[in-house]
């Protein structure tokens, strides 16, 4: 049986097949589209400037790096400083406050977005509704440096939290210098940061579920929460489980800044993560072989971690990133 790949219309113009277009090479299409590759230019640059040429850098985490050597000039000393970071006293001590932290935001700082997105859904005033939303947006616009500024100046001895607690007859706390206070400062800060801005995603998947079902199961008698358990949360599933394999990714991670300027040598036994780590021993003290092997191990983690949280949501649910 043969497949017409193309036809004629009018004895010029010619219907080619998807597969056929396919096959056309780059030069074609560039020909074709100029204007779009152009606008394009930009991007890819900024990944190749940025992103992709930095990349050589991870050799010097199997170097006795010397700045006035350089990469090229350095002696090789291969997995030497990755050995030594597996020996390092303080690595129980950095990854345990690392994956500590990330793990309690994991539980708390996640799901506030989603639950956050779901009681706006319930909102009927729109005025009310899209003013609660702006409000719940401008967090995220404030920079880590001026949350922690924002932190000091509520919960420092003299503060206003600890006003609040002295007129009310309490004893006041040292929030910024007592280390079982840290964890609670900084997981606080980022879902009260990130809340209404992560939410946006989780607000536009509602967008996108079919209303009619929410009036059938209306006709058929179900309730406001009914219609969000059976409804609402499996529409917007798909979004919740990408966004958590990406979260998951990132268990290994925490923000340098607000952890850094947070920190105090007080705290360092809860607060000193491997981001921390890395810079006191790669800029502080000039190790920087040793503070990129670091960075590697971790990244290595990272990566593993959100393998396995793909794997997982491809075994028990339809979505996945691969």
């Amino acid at each position: 049986m043969r497949i017409k790949t193309s036809r004629k219309l009018s004895g010029t113009v010619s219907l080619e097949t998807p597969l056929k277009i396919r096959k056309r090479g780059l030069i074609y299409h560039i020909r074709k589209e100029p204007i779009l590759y152009i606008m394009v230019l930009p991007a890819i640059a900024h990944f190749i400037i940025f992103r992709y040429i930095p990349m050589y850098g991870i050799t010097i985490a199997f170097q006795k790096f010397d700045i006035a050597k350089g990469y090229f000039g350095s002696p090789w000393v291969g997995l030497h400083y990755i050995k030594q970071f597996l020996k390092d006293p303080f690595l129980f001590r950095i990854i345990r406050n690392t994956f500590v932290l990330n793990f309690l935001s994991l539980f708390t700082k996640f799901p506030a977005p989603i639950i956050f997105a779901l009681m706006l859904n319930e909102l009927r005033k729109i005025v009310f509704k899209r003013s609660i939303q702006t409000m719940s947006y401008l967090p995220h616009f404030i920079s880590a440096v001026i949350l922690v500024g924002l932190i000091h100046n509520f919960f420092a001895s003299d503060g206003l939290i600890n006003d609040i607690l002295v007129h009310l007859g309490l004893p006041a706390e040292r929030f910024l210098i007592d280390p079982k206070w840290f964890r609670f400062l900084y997981i606080g800060s980022g879902i009260w940061k990130s809340m209404g801005w992560k939410a946006i995603l989780y607000l536009a998947a509602l967008l996108g579920i079919n209303q009619e079902l929410y009036e059938a199961a209306y006709i058929d008698g179900a309730n406001r929460w009914q219609r969000m358990l059976n409804i609402t949360l499996p529409g917007i599933s798909p979004t919740i489980i990408i966004l958590l394999i990406l979260e998951i990714g990132q268990l290994m991670n925490v923000g340098f800044t607000k952890a850094f300027l947070l920190q105090c040598p007080t705290t360092f036994e809860v607060s000193d993560v491997i981001s921390t780590y890395v810079y006191r021993r790669g800029i502080e003290q000039m190790q920087i072989s040793y503070a990129a092997a670091v960075g590697i191990f971790n990244s290595i983690v990272n990566f593993g971690l959100i393998i396995m949280a793909n794997r997982l949501a491809k075994r028990y649910s339809d979505t996945s990133l691969w």
